[in-house]
């Protein structure tokens, strides 16, 4: 039988969060997400600005904001203002000057105008993620809606899934946790191939108590993902929870095998003392 006295613990810690807005893997996603945004319409002479001014923002924040407001005297078209908006804005991220940051990024959306909606959901998306950075996330829900509009007229299924799951995250945050299930599902509609949405749909799952709900979506995930540490956490903590010892005891092992240094693992060796120590002495 599972222990009683583990369930608290096993619901209340378990690694990704969506109740709280959390991410597998990436506590600071907030704050990381814009600089992966590096996709810009550009001449190649331009883009080469932007990429530079993308790389400083990295190394030093405030160099790159400087970076980009000298450039932006010098730009000379909509499209080139727009990517001096957009690295001024991640430098201001770097910064932690978040609600600058979401002016920057709204800056670069207005200025790309209708030329390239992909590149302007990408931006709409940076507004979106700053405000999250900011505690707003209220205010980040049209910004997502917006984004995946955008992905969507592009025809960039994979994108929109992506923003799909940040406003699902910002659903959660707000208090609206099936509405959050319902945007998780369009991500996964979006791109049946991304294991971290249903691997989200699983964690909310678990949290609303349906669990066979959430055994089928991390199964899902881990056919996709089948070497994904936090997938095989969370297949531990639903089996857990459903009181399937031998399958909880499972997943946390394998976990420990697959990923032995890493955080999961760290967590999977506190769920398996729980549930009374690792028979295989990990």
């Amino acid at each position: 039988m599972l222990l009683l006295s583990a369930l608290p613990l096993l619901f209340l810690q378990v690694g990704p969060n969506p109740t709280v807005g959390s991410i597998p893997g990436l506590p600071d996603e907030l704050r990381n997400r814009p600089p992966r945004e590096e996709t810009a319409p550009a001449e190649p002479q331009r883009q080469t600005r932007l990429s530079q001014c993308l790389l400083s923002a990295g190394r030093n924040a405030q160099e790159a904001l400087d970076y980009a407001q000298a450039w932006r005297e010098i730009a000379d078209s909509d499209a080139e203002l727009a990517q001096t908006s957009h690295c001024a804005g991640l430098a201001l991220v770097r910064l932690e000057r978040f609600d600058e940051a979401r002016q920057a990024f709204a800056a670069a959306r207005d200025e790309i105008g209708d030329t390239n909606p992909a590149y302007r959901a990408r931006l709409s998306a940076m507004v979106g993620n700053a405000a999250m950075a900011a505690g707003e996330a209220e205010a980040a829900l049209p910004e997502f809606e917006r984004a995946e509009q955008d992905a969507a007229v592009a025809g960039e299924a994979k994108m929109r899934a992506g923003f799909a799951i940040d406003r699902a995250r910002a659903l959660v945050a707000t208090g609206k946790p099936e509405l959050a299930v319902a945007a998780l599902t369009t991500a996964r509609e979006s791109d049946p191939s991304n294991a971290r949405a249903w691997l989200l749909s699983a964690t909310l799952s678990r949290r609303l108590e349906r669990l066979g709900e959430a055994q089928r979506q991390i199964e899902y995930a881990a056919d996709l993902a089948p070497r994904d540490p936090a997938i095989g956490l969370e297949a531990g903590v639903i089996a857990a929870m459903a009181g399937r010892e031998v399958d909880a005891r499972s997943s946390f092992t394998s976990v420990i095998d697959v990923a032995p240094d890493s955080p999961e693992a760290a967590t999977a060796r506190k769920y398996l003392d729980q549930l009374g120590g690792d028979p295989a002495g990990r």
